[in-house]
């Protein structure tokens, strides 16, 4: 029997401060940082297969389907279960997408950990959050966090995750219309390493203005078009990237005084708000 979850939400985050502390021998960074969900994202919808068959029904430029997260988390998915002697788990995933790739938003992994979560229900896999969080981890660093189901302070490489409790507020980003590629920004010689770390206490009441963005000086000197964003959201309040760019964000306690930037935004940028999650909008089925 063919079952369907449509409409499933893989939210944005943004990233309120990231420190990076150090650097381990295998070459992964030591970071520090805050994870924010965004009511704002891609969608996704699912229909079961039994012929063990993940078809991705949507078209996306640039992202053949053997190489996008959301093809591989089913299939790493397949791989963790025990397969049913007369059925075979397969799916049908269309996805609408909405943020961009190269944004710093975390849209493929969201995208990843929504399919995770909603095929886990769906196939009756089973497995818990922390489960599906380790496999999360093989696809990418900021999958296990859409995956907590909460805000949360992380450490390490972005897998050791706390609840922290952040703002309730309204955000105005802008995507700059420049892919930043990660690797690129990590890479570079003028990356700070050495930020002293912090306590997750530091960051307790103090929502707006806390840390700073090490990625941000390289990610600006190498792609004029993020200084520039950042430049003119700062006329507003502080504004800083998310990530490892290329997006740019600013948090507005009211939605009006976010309504009244956005109606002053350089149409050459393209820009949205969008208000803070407390929890994952899927997170009612995920198993503790």
């Amino acid at each position: 029997m063919i079952r369907t979850l449509n409409d499933c939400p893989a939210p944005a985050k943004l990233n309120l401060f990231l420190h990076v502390t150090g650097r381990r021998a295998d070459g992964y960074h030591l970071l520090q940082t805050v994870f924010q969900l965004l009511d704002h994202g891609d969608t996704l919808h699912f229909s079961t297969r039994d012929d063990g068959e993940i078809h991705r029904t949507t078209e996306l430029v640039g992202v053949p389907a053997e190489n996008d997260l959301v093809v591989r988390a089913a299939r790493l998915l397949q791989q963790a279960m025990p397969q049913h002697p007369a059925r075979r788990n397969g799916a049908d995933i269309a996805i609408e997408k909405r943020l961009p790739m190269g944004g710093g938003l975390g849209g493929g992994s969201s995208d990843a950990a929504t399919t995770l979560i909603a095929l886990n229900h769906l196939w009756q896999a089973g497995l818990s959050r922390q489960e599906l969080m380790t496999l999360g981890l093989q696809l990418g660093a900021d999958v296990p966090f859409f995956i907590f189901g909460s805000n949360a302070f992380a450490e390490g490489i972005g897998e050791s995750l706390v609840p922290v409790q952040t703002p309730d507020c309204w955000y105005v980003v802008i995507e700059p219309g420049v892919g930043v590629p990660t690797q690129q920004i990590f890479s570079s010689t003028e990356l700070t390493r050495d930020t002293k770390p912090v306590k997750i206490s530091d960051f307790s009441g103090t929502p707006f203005g806390f840390g700073k963005n090490d990625l941000q000086v390289v990610a600006a000197s190498l792609f004029p078009a993020v200084a520039e964003a950042i430049e003119w959201l700062r006329q507003y309040g502080d504004a800083r990237m998310t990530g490892s760019g290329a997006c740019v964000f600013c948090p507005f306690e009211q939605e009006r005084q976010a309504d009244a930037v956005l109606a002053t935004v350089p149409r050459h940028w393209k820009a949205w708000k969008a208000r803070s999650l407390a929890q994952h909008p899927l997170a009612h089925l995920l198993q503790s």
